[in-house]
């Protein structure tokens, strides 16, 4: 899921990000990330639904 990047990175990361937001901040600031996330994956699935139809309409106009 995260390609190269190792245990002790992630660490590091989730102790900056506790020292940059604070405890009481996290749950919210998780919360919008992942809000984000499930936006971002959305609009990439609608996306790539496009295209294949694009292509598929293409294809079924060159056949016919």
């Amino acid at each position: 899921m995260f390609g190269s990047v190792g245990m002790a990175e992630i660490l590091v990361v989730l102790v900056v990000v506790l020292l940059l937001f604070g405890s009481k901040q996290l749950p919210d600031v998780a919360r919008k990330i992942g809000k984000g996330y499930r936006e971002f994956q959305k609009a990439t699935q609608n996306a790539r639904d496009e295209v294949k139809k694009i292509l598929e309409d293409d294809q079924n106009n060159f056949k016919g």
